[in-house]
């Protein structure tokens, strides 16, 4: 009897209701819950967020800022369970730090028909030090099986206010409702932004009238809101996308102005003007890039006498590049040091293009540093300035009135070319006379591939022939730093990719690692299958996409390439006309993508004893919208069954 009022109890506690429904507006964990085990919508889903909700306010006793925190889960099957591995990441800075308070971790499991419900203990939930200035606190939700619901809760503290709590509204899994709460004291001024793109369906706020007062007896009203999304698709990651954070749906706050009760104010975000004028006399950045630098120290009579601004400046570039090398560090405001460069050869970003920016200009070039933040690090602001945005430092020299960007980090780039985690759409240029202003950083050129293959069969009945390849701009970058970096590795590396074929006479006929383009030749000597009378030869010696890179139902993000491209494959086979007859040739394609941003061109015929096969692919767009996604999609697909099932038969007279 017992056993049976508490198996009521629970399913009271439980909402009574037999429904094949998610509770997604409520902490609590109901039948509908439990019983539901799949997620129309999205079939390819592991887990599901139910329910999440937020709330932050600052607290009237020691104005700290709370927020509190609750997550309901379902998990779909075995590859959900991570989902049950939390962990909360707490800032700290001297002695101010974040805190976490009353944790409580529960698993929901029907079984048999009865509720079984097990707690978080006290004992498995674990702090771990990150690094200086962050602290993990870790926990596993127990007894997760398929099919479980876990709901999560804490309050988090902290004393940073000018780090306001950011919400995102979206995570890698799908979410039925998510809302955020906040509460904002009329001391503090937010920029507040909401990124992503995706609608609200609750924005509502109002004034609370003396939410906080102080000893004194003065009082601020707050700015109390509410945020709330539904049916949020998850954001899986794919290929040909810059950081997650500029699609991902949430709120962030930008801390602009506070204002004490003793009548202080303090601003932190200012105007772009007045942020050129601090960025001017930083003592880092600043001041380092109106450091004169004596020529005769650094380069040869030859180079400072040289009268062509272009010349001088590819030859001043060369030598940055060959000479300091970059140390991988990405902090652009700190340690940045034009002395300790040069004595030490390495350094960060800001000190090598600073040194280069400084070169340029001693030498009478016009010459102005651009900040940027990489594809990886997300884009900067362009509402307000946020500093804090830019991870990157690059420079935009100004000769016979063309523009070149220039990055001397990495010593394989070419003249005029930056690298591809530059590649994040816009920069700010900073200058000091006229006012700094956003400029586009895109690639003035195409970047290109091209094959040529070469084959006939012999009178052995073998086949063999010769590859000419030439790639250049950015598909260049990469093949130039693994054949140079390792000639004898990047053979063995090609070998093994086509074990088909045996290769050859290997050449590269390139002029050298910072040559705009990569060309290499080799023989090869084709393997086929032996099925008689019939050759079966796919032309395709080498493809360009091995499988499609777009797998998603629908992507809500654009596809960004980076840069313009095409792809081209030619073939040609020879053969006795005397010993083999043309049994079928593939069939030819021509196909587009809206807008003529794209095209694969596919034809084959046959002359006489020859067949041609020309394979053309051409990306019109860097970065396509993601209403694009579908159009690609198919398209990609083509591109992998041409270049997979394009069979060239012959047989034996």
């Amino acid at each position: 009897m017992k056993q049976i009022v508490l198996c009521y109890l629970l399913l009271s506690n439980l909402t009574l209701f037999s429904q094949s429904n998610f509770h997604s507006e409520s902490y609590r964990v109901t039948l509908g819950d439990l019983e539901t085990n799949t997620f129309e919508k999205d079939s390819t889903a592991n887990a599901l967020m139910v329910y999440k909700f937020g709330n932050s306010f600052v607290d009237k006793d020691d104005y700290k800022l709370r927020t509190e925190i609750k997550q309901k889960i379902k998990i779909l099957n075995k590859e959900g369970f991570n989902k049950a591995n939390i962990s909360i990441h707490l800032y700290n800075k001297g002695d101010s730090k974040q805190k976490v308070k009353k944790i409580v971790a529960t698993t929901y499991n029907l079984e048999d028909g009865n509720v079984i419900k097990t707690q978080l203990l006290e004992k498995d939930i674990f702090r771990e030090k990150y690094d200086e200035n962050h602290t993990l606190v870790k926990f596993t939700l127990p007894n997760i099986k398929e099919g479980s619901v876990i709901t999560y809760s804490y309050t988090r503290i902290s004393p940073f206010m000018f780090n306001y709590k950011g919400w995102n509204f979206q995570s890698d899994i799908p979410t039925l409702y998510n809302e955020y709460r906040t509460s904002i004291p009329g001391n503090w001024y937010y920029n507040i932004k909401l990124v992503g793109g995706k609608k609200l369906i609750t924005n509502t706020s109002e004034i609370k009238k003396n939410c906080l007062e102080n000893s004194r007896g003065a009082s601020a009203d707050c700015g109390n809101s509410v945020y709330a999304m539904r049916d949020m698709p998850a954001f899986i990651e794919e290929d040909y996308m810059t950081s997650k954070y500029n699609y991902l749906a949430r709120v962030e706050y930008e801390l602009q102005t506070f204002k004490g009760f003793d009548g202080r104010v303090n601003n932190y975000t200012k105007t772009w003007k007045t942020v050129d004028r601090e960025f001017r006399t930083d003592k880092d950045i600043g001041r380092q890039l109106t450091k004169s630098i004596d020529l005769e120290n650094l380069l040869n009579l030859e180079i400072i006498n040289e009268k062509d601004l272009l010349k001088k400046a590819n030859t001043i570039y060369r030598y940055v590049q060959e000479n300091y090398t970059w140390n991988g560090d990405y902090k652009i405001f700190e340690d940045v040091s034009i002395k300790n460069l040069i004595k030490n050869k390495s350094g960060n970003v800001s000190a090598i293009n600073i040194l280069l920016h400084n070169l340029l200009k001693e030498s009478g070039i016009n010459v102005k540093p651009v900040l940027l933040s990489t594809r990886n690090n997300g884009f900067a602001t362009k509402v307000y300035p946020v500093i804090s945005d830019f991870n990157y430092l690059i420079v935009q020299a100004n000769i016979n009135d063309k523009i070149y960007y220039l990055d001397a980090t990495d010593n394989y780039l070419c003249f005029g070319d930056i690298p591809f985690r530059c590649l994040n759409s816009y920069g700010r240029l900073m200058d000091f006379k006229n006012g700094s202003k956003w400029v586009d950083l895109k690639p003035s050129k195409a970047s290109n591939v091209y094959y040529n293959a070469e084959v006939n069969i012999n009178e052995k009945e073998t086949i063999s022939g010769n590859i000419i390849s030439k790639r250049t701009g950015y598909h260049a970058l990469n093949y130039k730093k693994s054949y140079y970096q390792n000639s004898e590795s990047y053979v063995q590396t090609l070998e093994n990719k086509f074990p088909y074929l045996d290769i050859s006479d290997f050449e590269v006929t390139s002029n050298g690692k910072t040559s705009e383009d990569f060309k290499e030749s080799y023989h090869i000597d084709y393997n086929y299958e032996d099925t008689g009378d019939n050759i079966y030869l796919n032309p395709f010696f080498v493809k360009f996409f091995n499988e499609n890179p777009f797998k998603l139902q629908e992507r809500t993000y654009p596809i960004d390439f980076g840069y313009k491209d095409t792809y081209h494959y030619s073939f040609k086979l020879s053969f006795d006309d005397n010993k083999y007859t043309i049994i079928e040739l593939p069939e030819e394609k021509n196909i587009a993508l809206p807008n003529n941003s794209g095209r694969v061109l596919f034809s084959t015929r046959a002359l006489g004893n020859t067949i041609f096969i020309m394979l053309k692919i051409t990306f019109n767009k860097a970065i396509y919208e993601p209403e694009y996604y579908p159009y690609l999609k198919a398209f990609m697909s083509e591109i992998v069954n041409i270049q997979t099932n394009s069979l060239i038969l012959l047989k034996k007279k």
